[in-house]
């Protein structure tokens, strides 16, 4: 892809339809939990993306055979019971958070030494509190150059089982890396979360990919605060993996500032994921939501309202809405999401930064931000070259903005194969232009 895109204005409401790739975030937790089961797995719509990627060649590095149909969208993933084969590895993944933490907690199973590295970028990410708790349970784990951050040596001995602690006000995959690999350690395990969770459903969502391979979990408490994981054995089986509610956010989003209407295929209400929620956001604004067996479709209102929103449960999200937020009478107020700063970049002074660039004005909190359009609405707003921070949410969500703004451009748009390699070719077809 070009190291630039301009996007191509609309100049009517947009309206179609459109099934989003495979959930990244099921994906990589299938993939996790057919990893140790015992036998082979077939995961049905898995995601074919960087993130994606980065962990199915880790997986076969350590030793397990993984055959992907990039084609036909499926993994075909033989288990290995628990026991990792490899003895020692050097694992490259990227810039992808779930990749990481989730190998972090599952090299800790094996026995032998294993590296784990990325980019810039990931080497700043926070890992220490997963290393905290896992050495609780008899794991030694270090950050190389001993900053809480990747590259990351596990040397592993076995999870020894008993109890442990994990902070979760940075990021829920901490606490999801030590759910899926507690019940292959040597007792049962009991986690509790010693501080705030973010993310929530995040972790909602790995105790349920957890029980659809088998798993039999003990207590959990409705706060998820203790959690409670016996002994036990994941079973192979043939998964289906729903559509991407964060990808599925952009295209409720395209509805919404254009005042048309998006039908999303294959996802409900009760999706595993936590942001389909994201609908019950735009609601707010004036939308309107309609559930039907074959999807969620979103229309866009006359005029969208402000809203103050506590996005913690959502925060996949923050940039979709705070796109939205430029069209919108009156400002936005978004919350609950400080732990926005420690993703793939600063995902509260980045988009604060472009915003400005569009003529918004935006006030920067600890836990949020604040959208204030112009007052002279639409008029008030102007082109710019968006920088993406090689952050795949910052090229997705501003390009929404290009729909309704002439002159928007995209930087470095190749950064979406993070999570979503065909995001413009989809873009471009519901809108009816060519990318």
């Amino acid at each position: 892809m070009t190291n630039s895109l301009p996007i191509q204005p609309v100049d009517r409401p947009v309206v179609g339809r459109i099934r989003p790739p495979g959930s990244k975030s099921i994906t990589n937790r299938a993939l996790i939990c057919a990893a140790l089961a015992d036998g082979p797995s077939q995961l049905r719509g898995a995601l074919d993306s960087d993130d994606t990627r980065v962990m199915i060649d880790a997986l076969r590095q350590v030793g397990l055979q993984v055959e992907h149909d990039r084609v036909v969208k499926t993994i075909q993933i033989v288990g290995c019971s628990g026991k990792i084969p490899a003895t020692e590895a050097e694992l490259c993944i990227g810039n992808s958070g779930t990749t990481v933490r989730f190998l972090t907690a599952f090299l800790a199973l094996g026995h032998g030494k294993f590296r784990l590295h990325g980019t810039p970028r990931m080497h700043q990410r926070p890992i220490q509190d997963l290393i905290d708790a896992l050495a609780a349970l008899g794991c030694c784990a270090v950050s190389e150059i001993g900053n809480g951050c990747p590259p990351v040596i596990v040397d592993a001995q076995g999870l020894r089982g008993g109890a442990t602690s994990v902070r979760s006000d940075v990021s829920s995959q901490f606490l999801s890396g030590l759910l899926m690999a507690a019940p292959y350690a040597q007792t049962p395990i009991t986690l509790t979360v010693g501080d705030a969770l973010v993310s929530k459903p995040y972790v909602t969502m790995t105790l349920d990919v957890m029980r659809a391979f088998g798993a039999a979990l003990g207590e959990a408490g409705r706060d998820l605060r203790q959690i409670a994981i016996p002994t036990t054995r994941y079973q192979p089986r043939d998964y289906e993996i729903e559509p991407d509610a964060s990808a599925a956010s952009y295209f409720f989003a395209t509805a919404a500032i254009t005042g048309g209407e998006v039908t999303v295929e294959g996802l409900t209400r009760r999706a595993l994921q936590g942001d389909v929620q994201f609908v019950n956001v735009l609601e707010q604004m004036g939308c309107t939501v309609r559930e039907s067996a074959d999807g969620l479709t979103l229309r866009g209102p006359e005029r969208l309202r402000g809203i103050d929103v506590d996005m913690n449960a959502v925060s996949d999200t923050v940039q979709t809405l705070a796109v939205v937020a430029l069209f919108a009478d009156g400002p936005t107020r978004v919350r609950g999401v400080a732990h926005n700063r420690h993703k793939e970049t600063d995902r509260i002074a980045a988009p604060a930064v472009e915003l400005r660039k569009l003529g918004a004005t935006v006030e920067e909190h600890d836990d949020g931000l604040t959208i204030i359009p112009p007052a002279d609405g639409l008029k008030g707003l102007h082109g710019a070259e968006i920088d993406t921070y090689d952050d795949h949410r910052m090229a997705m969500s501003f390009a929404l903005a290009g729909l309704k703004v002439p002159g928007v451009v995209i930087r470095d748009p190749g950064c979406t194969s993070k999570t979503y390699p065909d995001f413009f070719v989809d873009l471009g077809r519901l809108t009816e232009k060519s990318y």
